[in-house]
């Protein structure tokens, strides 16, 4: 556990708590306690994720995509390196993840820095993807203007009977990245608004563990 002064959790306790349990000093073991939770609630897409990045100009957009890995060292999606997202990743990497479980009354915010997982994990991933969904990505040029839906939907439907859905390999243009947290930020909605805001940030290879006022 990690310690605190006794005005940072439960009064008396000295433990950061999140409800009646006490919060794990790494944060990774406590998104994984609460993503298992959002699994069971039934929520079709515990996974989707709001990803924002930063253009050059400092303008912020944002989309949601789905988690597709987590490990200890990150966080994983995959896109299109091509698309908006890929190429202001690649202007500047620092980038922040919103999950979202309104059944619980819980957000996580993490904010880290996004960088390309390798070859063999993204072409293990396409591998595994249903081959509707391998054409997708080899057919959309993302981002970028099309003339319409239907030449597009007219390559896609050319190439599965070509192939068969058969015998593809992932595009150069198209794989993953892990986000590598420094701060992780865990919400659970409580009565009167007084939430509960419990904060992790990195720190010379620790985490320190804080409370933040709703």
């Amino acid at each position: 556990m990690t310690k605190k002064s006794t005005s940072a959790g439960i009064p008396g306790s000295g433990v950061h708590r999140l409800g009646n349990k006490p919060v794990p000093g790494d944060p990774f073991l406590q998104f994984s306690r609460w993503f298992r939770e959002a699994v069971r609630t039934g929520n079709p897409e515990p996974g989707a994720v709001h990803l924002s990045t930063c253009g050059k100009r400092g303008r912020p957009s944002g989309r949601m995509v789905l988690l597709k890995g987590l490990d200890p060292s990150g966080f994983v999606f995959f896109t299109n390196y091509g698309s908006r997202k890929g190429k202001e990743i690649k202007g500047n990497p620092f980038v922040a993840l919103t999950f979202f479980w309104p059944e619980l009354e819980r957000q996580v915010r993490i904010e880290g820095k996004a960088k390309k997982i390798s070859s063999a994990e993204s072409d293990r991933y396409f591998s595994s993807r249903p081959a509707e969904s391998r054409i997708s990505a080899i057919v959309s040029p993302q981002s970028q203007v099309i003339s319409g839906r239907e030449s597009l939907r007219k390559q896609w439907k050319q190439l599965m009977e070509k192939t068969g859905g058969n015998g593809f390999t992932r595009p150069p243009v198209w794989g993953g990245y892990r986000v590598v947290p420094y701060r992780f930020e865990f919400w659970q909605g409580r009565e009167h608004r007084l939430h509960d805001r419990i904060v992790f940030r990195k720190k010379e290879n620790k985490w320190i563990l804080e409370r933040l006022a709703p």
